[in-house]
């Protein structure tokens, strides 16, 4: 008679949990996708992310609905969006974009679990998680130390163009990421490398125009676009083309600029990051609570070098350094 009333018990068991499988499958999940700059900027990453979601079995239109909301640059726009988001009750936000962006999403709602997608600070340094390891919160995901990977980039730069003297940084000063790398990061690294770095702020689109006549008198021999402003990023290909124009050799810290005629880009391999993404949606989907996710570090960095780009600009790439990239444009 036990047996029996122990059999009956795990049937019971058993089927509930097919119910609440079957129940989880069906439902039609709503993500918010909150960004920092604009849908042409975001196309690619926003597809590669549905991609890998869609391996995962979360398929927008059949158990998925996304919901975009594009700041476009116009910081005063972000928590207006990201409060729009919260009323449309999403099951969760994924945020692309750096520290700002995060603290938006994260005031709009202490509920609402949020997803960091990579850029921005160190989320322990923005009081963005309590910790790495146990964020606390409703904040987890990645980080891929974009900033922190500032003096390395420099040392590349330098690497392909041994006679490379003064670079123009160009930054947000109203972004803090940016600002701490031109101030803390890239001058130690200068300093080693013999190299003087002429920072210039960029707080506007109408800024690059101002800056570009200025080279005229103040030429650099190479220019560095720091990644933690939106008006940067979604300008980046305007920064490539003035840079070809100007035979200047340029690095970046988010290889799409490479891809738009800029030279270097080294730091974390992108590609690698969005079926992490993916990972915390599907968990936090399933019941997992923000709090007990650790934030997760990039494992696997990259070189990419656009060789077609160094041609036009008069610039032969050392042999030992094209050996170090992971993809070379031609």
């Amino acid at each position: 008679m036990t047996n029996l009333r122990t059999i009956s018990m795990v049937a019971v068991l058993l089927a509930g949990a097919m119910v609440a499988e079957a129940q989880q499958a069906k439902k039609n999940f709503r993500i918010g996708f909150l960004s920092a700059v604009d849908a042409a900027t975001e196309a690619d990453r926003i597809e590669a992310i549905r991609l890998a979601l869609r391996e995962r079995g979360y398929v927008e239109g059949q158990n998925a609905a996304f919901e975009f909301r594009y700041m476009e640059g116009k910081s005063d726009r972000l928590a207006g969006l990201a409060a729009e988001l919260v009323k449309l009750n999403v099951d969760l936000i994924l945020v692309l974009g750096g520290a700002q962006t995060v603290r938006a999403a994260k005031n709009a709602t202490k509920t609402i679990p949020i997803i960091m997608t990579g850029r921005g600070p160190d989320p322990v340094e923005a009081g963005l998680v309590q910790s790495l390891a146990r964020p606390g919160g409703n904040v987890t995901g990645i980080t891929l130390l974009s900033r922190d990977l500032g003096g390395k980039r420099l040392e590349l730069l330098k690497e392909a163009v041994p006679k490379l003297s003064r670079v123009a940084v160009f930054y947000d000063p109203a972004t803090t990421s940016s600002v701490l790398e031109v101030k803390e990061i890239l001058p130690p690294a200068a300093r080693s490398l013999g190299v003087t770095i002429q920072p210039w702020e960029i707080r506007a689109a109408s800024d690059f125009d101002k800056v570009f006549s200025a080279f005229r008198k103040e030429r650099p021999d190479g220019l560095y676009a720091t990644g933690g402003g939106a008006v940067i990023r979604t300008n980046e290909k305007q920064i490539a083309g003035f840079a070809i124009k100007s035979r200047l050799p340029s690095v970046y810290d988010n290889s799409e600029a490479v891809d738009d005629g800029g030279l270097m880009y080294y730091g974390t391999d992108y590609a690698a990051s969005y079926p992490r993404i993916a990972y915390y949606v599907e968990r936090i989907l399933k019941g997992a609570k923000p709090e007990d996710l650790p934030v997760e570090q990039p494992t696997k960095f990259e070189l990419v070098i656009n060789l077609k780009t160094a041609k036009q600009i008069g610039l032969e790439i050392p042999q030992w350094t094209l050996m170090k990239a992971d993809r070379v444009i031609k």
